[in-house]
């Protein structure tokens, strides 16, 4: 999707905030990065209202910095918009490994297909079969969700084609992970 369509919404941002412990929820006021603007209109017009920690929003290109190729840097990786750090399966996933070309981005099309073909790198499911569908929802579950914690979303899981906030997200439930605010 292009994230530059969630630019009119900047103008609604809310203030920066902190809750009573100090977390930041909000744009800090030195990153004007298109990807902190972004992370804080994720956080301060969606993660306040759906989640009682703040949701971090990936852009494209953000993601794609963190494909494995950085030693020491997580690795990240998209099915059906959450975005999963998978750096503890880096055996599979990172630099050289069997599953890399599957990192740094939402490959929701490949996982269905069980592909590594790069057109289906992407999280298009247009024209799946109701069995790829069914093995995409069982892979997500049973492997994703169940391995590695959810680091945050794209834009395709919160926003709306026209940029404006997708009112049904709803942050997926990992309750066996601890995860860390980051913000």
């Amino acid at each position: 999707p292009n994230t530059s369509r969630a630019a009119p919404l900047f103008r609604r941002l809310r203030p920066s905030s902190t809750d009573r412990a100090g977390h930041f929820h909000g744009h800090h006021p030195h990153d004007t990065s298109f990807g902190g603007v972004l992370r804080s209109f994720a956080v301060t017009t969606l993660g306040a209202e759906t989640s009682s920690r703040p949701v971090r929003l990936f852009t494209e290109e953000e993601l794609q910095s963190y494909d494995g190729s950085e030693e020491g840097k997580p690795i990240y990786m998209a099915v059906k918009g959450a975005v999963f750090d998978v750096t503890g399966g880096k055996e599979f996933y990172g630099k050289d490994a069997p599953y890399n070309v599957l990192v740094g981005k939402d490959s929701t099309r490949a996982v269905a297909k069980m592909s590594l073909d790069p057109s289906d790198l992407t999280s298009d499911v247009t024209g799946l079969s109701e069995e790829q569908l069914e093995s995409l929802e069982s892979v997500f579950e049973g492997t994703y969700k169940a391995k590695y914690p959810i680091v945050g979303y794209t834009a395709s899981r919160i926003l709306n084609p026209d940029g404006s906030p997708n009112k049904a997200f709803q942050p997926e439930d990992q309750p066996h992970f601890l995860i860390k605010d980051e913000f």
